[in-house]
């Protein structure tokens, strides 16, 4: 029997809807063909569902079609922006802020970028892990030229000022890139209310298919983006290689289906988290990371006191849950998102990810519930008698 799966912030499965039309572009009775093939039906077939795809893309974050940049997700999208945007400057001529909780696709990249002389300011969050408008400004340089601050952080849900962050950057000139990876599908995006130049996507966390994702970019701003890919000159340019008709066709339909119904399934998966949270809160020595700001609604990140996360995570077999990012999700250390936060080793690794989403039901949250109380109950009293 499949676990209960409450671990939707590090993927989605595909909605049936869109899993059903991706199979239409996939075989030999269906639409194969190559999108870059001008010369015959197949070809045009497979361009017109890409090229709708695009559009599907970009209504729901605001955009204009020929904004979105096809790639294979977000961790390719925010390579594609960091490095494409300082390969426009000398080392010595290029600043680049970012937030101490950024995932680490952008975090990776930028250290990278650091190790070949480009400038690099970290910025720290307060204790909700938010980054502050003001902290931003605080780093500023002369020659700062990209900030790149996500719009929900993966871990905690907790939402970034990022329209206020890009009025910033509007006003000093700057270029500004969000990975909205995690606020795609969960909350309103809209990339002319935050003034974005730069927007990153995940197919994979929205109900499309894993390995597609997207680049904004803004047309009307002066930014050169450098192409780290190059071939055929596909993507204007900007990211060479064949695309996937079925993948795109996926992650277009996801698009659709979530602007259609996000204001009603945010209102559902919101309630859910809240009821999975007033089911536990008088276990006591429990708090919600990042629980005093805004979050998208499916997140709840808990530290329970006295209990170790792998050890909870472990109890808690017949339900599917994170300790962290799914790309951290290994390593024995503690979380660095809630480190930068202020919380200690020990409620760091005390910590659980609980993620909600499309087909999460009241009957598997309060499922959960009584196998979470049951667990941290157990699991302190063993540990009070080891003490």
């Amino acid at each position: 029997m499949n676990p209960i799966y409450m671990d939707y912030a590090a993927t989605t499965p595909v909605d049936d809807r869109v899993a059903e039309r991706m199979a239409r572009f996939l075989t030999r009775d269906g639409d194969y063909g190559n999108p870059a093939s001008r010369s015959h039906m197949l070809g045009w077939l497979a361009e017109e569902a890409v090229e709708e795809a695009r559009n599907d893309v970009a209504d729901l974050i605001g955009a204009d079609s020929r904004e979105i940049v096809w790639t294979s997700g977000a961790t390719e999208s925010n390579n594609l922006a960091l490095k494409g945007v300082a390969d426009n400057f000398a080392p010595e001529d290029c600043h680049i802020i970012v937030g101490a909780t950024e995932h680490k696709a952008v975090l990776d990249p930028a250290h990278y970028l650091a190790g070949k002389g480009y400038g690099l300011t970290v910025v720290q969050p307060n204790e909700d892990g938010v980054i502050s408008v003001e902290a931003v400004r605080e780093a500023w340089q002369p020659n700062t030229r990209l900030v790149s601050v996500m719009a929900a952080n993966n871990e905690t849900g907790v939402l970034n000022p990022v329209a206020g962050i890009g009025a910033l950057c509007a006003e000093r000139d700057a270029w500004f890139h969000v990975d909205a990876a995690q606020a795609v599908g969960k909350i309103p995006v809209d990339v002319n209310d935050w003034q974005v130049t730069l927007l990153s996507i995940s197919g994979h966390k929205f109900y499309g298919p894993k390995g597609v994702g997207a680049l904004y970019k803004r047309r009307r701003s002066t930014l050169d983006l450098q192409a780290q890919i190059h071939g055929g000159g596909h993507e204007r340019g900007m990211r060479s290689g064949t695309l996937a008709t079925h993948q795109l066709v996926g992650i277009g339909d996801a698009a659709r289906i979530v602007r259609d119904e996000l204001a009603e399934e945010a209102e559902r998966i919101g309630a859910l988290r809240d009821r999975l949270w007033a089911g536990i809160e008088d276990l006591g020595d429990i708090q919600i990371n990042g629980g005093g700001v805004p979050r998208t609604p499916g997140h709840l990140n808990v530290a329970f006191g006295g209990v170790d996360g792998e050890a909870l995570m472990m109890a808690l077999r017949t339900i599917a849950v994170s300790t962290g990012s799914a790309c951290t999700s290994a390593s024995v250390e503690p979380s660095y998102v809630l480190k930068a936060m202020g919380l200690s080793d020990q409620a760091a690794h005390g910590s659980l990810r609980f993620s909600l989403g499309r087909y999460t039901t009241e009957n598997e949250v309060d499922t959960a519930i009584h196998s979470i109380r049951e667990a941290v109950t157990a699991l302190r009293k063993q540990a009070s008698v080891a003490s």
